[in-house]
């Protein structure tokens, strides 16, 4: 088999969340156990890190992957979606495992799970725990895909759990209040090991602190410790922040949701730190200051064009594209340009009342099954006093804002991870 014909097979054969949603989705982690057995436990034979949240899960995993390998630890990096190549989610030291890897691990072991019949993420997981056993990681960041308590990365026997924050999204497997959503990533609190909470509210800090003291687990809340004191904004876009521990510490991340996820890394700094990880300052700051270099992160706030700007972003539930809109208040332009896309299965509703109502829109959908056609999301943006034309592909609608715009405009690209992975199939 090729590589695209492995891909293909992986695709057609175990169902992707990515491309066709809740039919994806397997819920119990009996096929994990049975994966796990199989390949003789794999994720016991490195040290984890383990990442949980609505939003911010991505940026806080990369960062500290940044840094643990700034540190000289052979760091694994597990992370979901892909944007362009399949191989992003499975990464050490900022490498992505081999296309040789991939084609072996299908051909090698299919006959042993195709009987299961696992998710796609079922078995992306064992491949990725499989491949950081043997290279041998001193440390794995391990971000769970979806959840928490049933996720199949659950089985892991972490160093340190880390929960961002929570907002709606995933409702149809996760619930429709916060506190259900908080009970579901929750669940990866595990006993006798220290876990942060990155943000809360008054209905999900009871859930942590209830599930944190059933299991012993040592539990800090990183708003309140306070570590970032404030920040500000340089001329090439890069934040600087002021913090209890590092003066002027250069983030290349410069999106406003940031501010929440450098606070959190900097608490769990402190933690890892006490847990015997050896980490200078000149590694952390190395970390925050590389971070796409180090570990190949894209989509978050990435700047893509000048003259006209050309920003885009992952954002893609109302947790997430608040930020966005609160990024964009802080631009200057004269003309907003926003091309937007979104899948069926999100709160579309709820992201299209908060969108500024002063831009011109572009209507499109991205390249997967669950993409909400354009012509149904203007006429749901209407509805919210949103204007613009529809175009049937993300390409044709980003060369048409650009056609539109003049140097001084600001062109947003965003409202899926999809949209941006088509954005970027095109621009790299």
């Amino acid at each position: 088999m090729t590589y695209e014909e492995t891909l293909d097979y992986l695709y057609n054969s175990a169902p992707l969340f990515q491309h066709i949603g809740k039919d994806a989705y397997k819920e119990g982690l009996e096929n994990t156990y049975l994966l796990d057995e199989y390949f003789e436990h794999p994720h016991r034979k490195f040290h984890t890190i383990h990442i949980a949240g609505t939003n911010g899960k991505g940026s806080c995993s990369h960062t500290l992957a940044a840094i643990l390998q700034s540190a000289g630890y052979k760091t694994g990096l597990y992370t979901s979606p892909h944007l362009i190549d399949f191989r992003e989610r499975i990464r050490i030291n900022g490498t992505p495992v081999s296309q040789k890897f991939v084609i072996d691990f299908v051909e090698k072991h299919r006959t042993f799970f195709e009987p299961l019949h696992p998710s796609f993420f079922e078995l992306t997981t064992a491949m990725a725990f499989h491949y950081f056993a043997t290279q041998q990681v001193d440390v794995a960041i391990i971000e769970v895909g979806l959840g928490g308590r049933l996720d199949c990365t659950n089985i892991i026997h972490p160093d340190l759990c880390l929960i961002t924050n929570i907002s709606f999204d995933h409702i149809q497997f996760l619930g429709n209040t916060l506190a259900k959503i908080a009970g579901e990533k929750a669940g990866i609190i595990k006993e006798n090991t220290p876990i942060i909470i990155g943000e809360t509210t008054p209905e999900t800090k009871p859930v942590f602190i209830e599930r944190a003291q059933s299991v012993h687990a040592p539990i800090l809340f990183a708003e309140e410790e306070h570590l970032l004191q404030s920040s500000s904004v340089n001329e090439t876009g890069e934040r600087i922040y002021q913090t209890t521990d590092f003066a002027e510490l250069k983030g290349e991340l410069g999106g406003l949701c940031q501010l929440k996820n450098t606070n959190t890394l900097l608490s769990a700094i402190r933690l890892l730190k006490q847990a015997g990880y050896q980490l200078t300052e000149s590694n952390i700051r190395k970390g925050f200051s590389q971070v796409c270099e180090l570990t190949g992160l894209m989509g978050r706030w990435q700047k893509l064009e000048s003259e006209p700007t050309l920003i885009c972003d992952t954002g893609h539930n109302v947790g997430g594209i608040s930020y966005i809109i609160e990024q964009l208040e802080h631009q200057k332009y004269e003309r907003l340009h926003i091309v937007i896309g979104m899948v069926n299965d999100k709160d579309i509703s709820g992201v299209l009342s908060m969108l500024p109502k002063n831009a011109t829109y572009y209507f499109t959908k991205a390249s997967v099954k669950r993409a909400l056609s354009e012509k149904e999301l203007q006429s749901l943006a209407m509805q919210s006093g949103l204007h613009g034309d529809t175009y049937p592909d993300v390409e044709t609608a980003v060369t048409a804002a650009k056609e539109k715009a003049n140097k001084n405009d600001f062109i947003f690209v965003g409202g899926s991870s999809f949209i941006v992975a088509d954005l970027l199939k095109f621009h790299v």
